[in-house]
């Protein structure tokens, strides 16, 4: 097993890319902290992966709330005797629309979910990895925020600086042993497809989303997980400040 007694913090894990990569873990060895702020979603989650034999617990978490970040760093502790993987998955996007249609209140809630979480869950979990002697941040960014479309302009920004800002993180506490690296997901059919398309989730629409993507189809959450779980396994050890596209080609 990959992830033989590691224990994962998944965010937004109870639906899309987020349950992918925890249940992915979790078959591979690790002990999860499943945290999403949708409950239903998330327990369903542990009861899945629980039902295979793997280890799981949930904690309801919003991610733009620092108590509720420390409170989850308290309960992988509390649970599972330590952490060794971050998988800062959770995000959101407004509707594809001009960017001046765009309200403030939209604008803010991006940003908290996107960026802020990443700042809180470094003020977080750097300390204690290097208490511990290293440990491994994963990023989930976007090929939004290399290869920006109109439509989503502020999503965009904001994916651009969950990839600039893993790339600092990972310069500076490279010393400490600390591992911090990106995933790029293209359009997927989550949760939020229908805000990324700006339009009805229709075949016909799909298919103008998909001519854009040289594999000829949306990335998966199996897709995501699978590049997750190498960066957060011993055989990416010496892999810092990558931003990997799973794009199908989208961003060549």
């Amino acid at each position: 097993m990959r992830l033989k007694d590691k224990v994962a913090i998944v965010t937004g894990a109870g639906s899309g890319f987020g349950e992918g990569i925890a249940k992915s873990y979790a078959r591979e060895g690790a002990r999860v902290l499943v945290a999403d702020i949708n409950e239903a979603g998330g327990k369903r989650v542990v009861d899945d992966i629980v039902a295979a034999g793997g280890q799981a617990r949930f904690i309801k978490t919003d991610v733009s709330r620092s108590a509720d970040t420390a409170a989850m760093l308290a309960a992988a502790l509390e649970t599972f005797g330590g952490v060794h993987i971050v998988v800062n998955n959770a995000g959101t996007t407004h509707r594809n629309r001009p960017m001046l249609e765009i309200e403030e209140d939209e604008f803010e809630r991006v940003y908290a979910i996107n960026v802020k979480s990443i700042f809180l869950s470094a003020k977080t979990f750097v300390p204690y990895f290097r208490k511990v002697g290293g440990g491994a941040f994963i990023n989930i960014a976007s090929t939004a925020g290399i290869r920006p479309r109109p439509g989503l302009t502020w999503y965009n920004g904001s994916k651009g600086a969950v990839i600039t800002t893993s790339k600092s993180m990972a310069a500076e506490l490279g010393p400490d042993n600390i591992r911090v690296n990106c995933v790029n997901p293209v359009i997927s059919a989550t949760g939020l497809l229908t805000e990324f398309m700006g339009v009805p989730d229709t075949p016909e629409n799909r298919k103008k989303f998909t001519a854009t993507i040289p594999l000829g189809r949306f990335s998966t959450p199996d897709d995501i997980a699978n590049a997750c779980l190498y960066l957060g396994s011993d055989e990416a050890s010496f892999i810092t400040g990558a931003c990997l596209e799973v794009d199908g080609g989208r961003c060549v």
